[in-house]
């Protein structure tokens, strides 16, 4: 439906471009709820923006324990966030991976346009990220990590399985280890990373990084590129979602995310 606008006279014309100027220029701040209204049950969900943070609680059968998400800040694309975590269970059984998606998960669950996603890897955009974070003491077996999906269609949907999925491991703790078996390093981002192969219905590639970070400025289209060249993705595929969260396996700790954005260009 289209609606008219009165009409303005130069005076006020300027006066509008000013204010527009002056709000571009802007960061848009929104209040939210914080650590007081944590969510606590399986799969809840907190939007923020065109990300939304999910409780997943996927391996939850393979232990006992909790899991509660909080936002914390956002301001414009940077957000911040927060997961505490208590499990028991065995060594080598993720049992949850508190999580921002941007774009797919099963589904579209927020504005999809806002999100720039689905990116053909052919296209070769940059997906530049930014990540700060703390980890509590004794952790736990866990990890931090990226969690990227792809699928060989532009509009996949909640149906859909993916093809690939692409792992980005910034930190680990207590032992914990990827999936598959080790396929070589690479330099990428100003850091060695050690490359797997895995499969669990679809193929999973996990790029570990040598040594433990908690802050990283990272390109991820770096890391498909990676495997393209070595005719383990194809260019026709396309990234439908990005995740950053940690992978629980067991303990007690808690992931404060002080900072994060991501974006496709």
């Amino acid at each position: 439906m289209q609606h008219r606008r009165p009409r303005l006279s130069r005076t006020g014309k300027a006066a509008t471009a000013a204010l527009t100027a002056l709000a571009a220029a802007a960061t848009v701040t929104v209040a939210v709820a914080g650590e007081d209204a944590k969510k606590c049950g399986a799969f809840d969900q907190i939007t923020m923006g065109k990300y939304y943070v999910n409780n997943n609680l996927w391996g939850q059968d393979k232990g006992t324990g909790t899991q509660c998400v909080w936002d914390t800040s956002q301001s414009g694309d940077t957000i911040a966030w927060g997961t505490e975590y208590s499990w028991t269970g065995t060594d080598h059984d993720v049992k949850s991976y508190a999580s921002t998606v941007l774009g797919w998960h099963w589904g579209w669950k927020t504005d999809r346009p806002a999100t720039e996603l689905p990116l053909r890897l052919g296209d070769k955009k940059s997906v530049p990220t930014s990540w700060d974070f703390r980890i509590s003491p004794a952790p736990g077996t866990m990890n931090v990590a990226y969690d990227l999906w792809l699928h060989d269609k532009n509009g996949a949907d909640w149906q859909d399985q993916p093809t690939d999925e692409v792992m980005v491991w910034l930190n680990r703790q207590g032992g914990a280890g990827p999936l598959g078996t080790r396929y070589g390093t690479v330099s990428l981002g100003g850091a060695m990373w050690e490359i797997y192969q895995g499969d669990v219905g679809w193929k999973v590639y996990s790029f570990v990084r040598v040594n433990n970070t908690t802050s990283t400025d990272l390109d991820l289209n770096d890391f498909l590129q990676a495997l393209v060249r070595r005719d383990l993705l194809s260019n026709d595929k396309y990234l439908s979602g990005v995740e950053a969260g940690t992978e629980v396996f067991k303990g007690t700790g808690r992931l404060d995310t002080t900072a994060y954005s991501v974006d496709v260009r």
